[in-house]
């Protein structure tokens, strides 16, 4: 404990990971940092005054309640210190000073990693691919990294659960604000990780520094269905610059989900079509651990229907007859503020997360939080299972 609560202290002091990269660089773990001599924070290079007045507070009574909110919740501490925290992750620039895991961590260091990633709006064909890609690595013996986000994310986590395998699910929240139940399968099949303390107040920062670590963990990337501008491509720009492999899924030239990843494979992106097209990548670095897999995902009847609904939606939306309903829905959307359009526009046509939805507005968390309470009392969205947001299409 006399370690463990300075490494605590750190994780959840309310500065940045460069921040306490910085302080770590300076004085080789958090306990000596920690009892720094009064003022010499100021002179760390890296570090600029208001986070310098934040550390001289040196506040440790955050630390039993981050205590105890994990024992509540089940969460393993890993610090930098410990001998499970995976090299990997070690190694980045700015590593996250504490992990808090729910669920087992597998011996990352010992294994293929791949993260297998796409747009939020995904099309029917990139659902489709980013569940048999990681299908067929978790069959290959490879072990999928996921944010877990709407899309490609979810759908690969869902394939490499479906194959019987591993998923680590990296969070961009603390652990206490995400309660879907694909979250809470991936803990109880693998893990999911955050470098937030219980009680953290989210912020947009949050999903930016979560890609470091879901690329630290990987050894490669697989990019499903990315636009020209989308978060995907900032994932995998992260992900290259720490020097992993980057793949990507070649989609219809025409397709406007798949100009990124069309862009990525003219800037030297691997084409892939399948997990064995990965894994052979690292074939030699795992031994006896990775193998072909021959089969194809098998597909339910109902996931082959949803397909054709959704891209009957997709043909018809741009010429679709403005029937009442339809008319009615775009005269109620005038009364709206900017704020809560921009809310609206965000929610996917299925329901979108919380987090995500912050995410796309670019609004604090508050406000976010109070324009959804409003637009749910005037009938516009309605909340589900799992902090996810929906739309009435047609006010009641």
């Amino acid at each position: 404990m006399a370690a463990l609560e300075y490494w605590l202290w750190l994780s959840s002091c309310g500065v940045s990971p460069r921040a306490r990269a910085a302080l770590l660089a300076r004085y080789g773990d958090a306990q000596q940092a920690f009892f720094a001599p009064t003022g010499a924070y100021e002179s760390v290079p890296g570090l600029n005054a208001k986070e310098a007045a934040i550390l001289e507070k040196r506040d440790l009574r955050a630390v039993d309640s981050i205590l105890s909110a994990c024992q509540g919740q089940g969460l393993q501490i890993l610090s930098l210190q410990d001998a499970a925290y995976p090299d990997r992750l070690r190694n980045l620039y700015a590593p996250p000073v504490v992990l808090y895991v729910k669920g087992k961590l597998p011996p990352v260091d010992e294994n293929a990693l791949i993260a297998v990633i796409g747009t939020r709006k995904a099309s029917p064909y990139g659902i489709r691919m980013g569940r048999e890609m990681a299908w067929q690595i978790s069959r290959g013996g490879g072990i999928v990294v996921s944010l877990l986000t709407n899309g490609v994310d979810a759908a690969a986590a869902e394939g490499a659960l479906r194959a019987g395998g591993r998923c680590i699910g990296v969070l961009g929240t603390p652990h206490e604000l995400e309660h879907g139940e694909l979250a809470q399968e991936v803990a109880s099949r693998g893990a999911l990780v955050s470098e937030y303390a219980p009680g953290t107040a989210p912020l947009r920062s949050f999903f930016r520094e979560r890609n470091r670590i879901a690329a630290g963990l990987a050894v490669g990337v697989v990019v499903v269905e990315a636009p020209e501008k989308s978060g995907t491509r900032l994932f995998a720009a992260e992900a290259a610059e720490q020097g992993k492999e980057i793949f990507a899924v070649p989609g219809n030239v025409d397709a406007e989900k798949s100009a990124g990843t069309l862009e990525m494979l003219k800037e030297g992106a691997k084409l892939v079509t399948n997990g064995w097209d990965v894994l052979c990548e690292f074939e030699a670095l795992y031994p006896g651990k990775l193998q072909p897999c021959e089969e194809v995902l098998p597909r339910a009847p109902e996931e082959s229907e949803a397909e054709k609904r959704e891209a009957l939606i997709e043909k018809k939306d741009i010429d679709k007859p403005e029937g009442k309903g339809y008319i009615d829905w775009k005269e109620q959307l005038s009364e709206l503020t900017e704020e809560q359009l921009q809310i609206v526009a965000a929610i996917d046509r299925n329901a979108s997360h919380i987090d995500d939805i912050i995410e796309a507005t670019g609004l604090s968390t508050a406000k976010v939080l109070a324009q959804l309470t409003l637009l749910e009392i005037k009938g516009y969205v309605r909340r589900e299972a799992g902090r996810r947001i929906a739309l009435n299409l047609v006010k009641k």
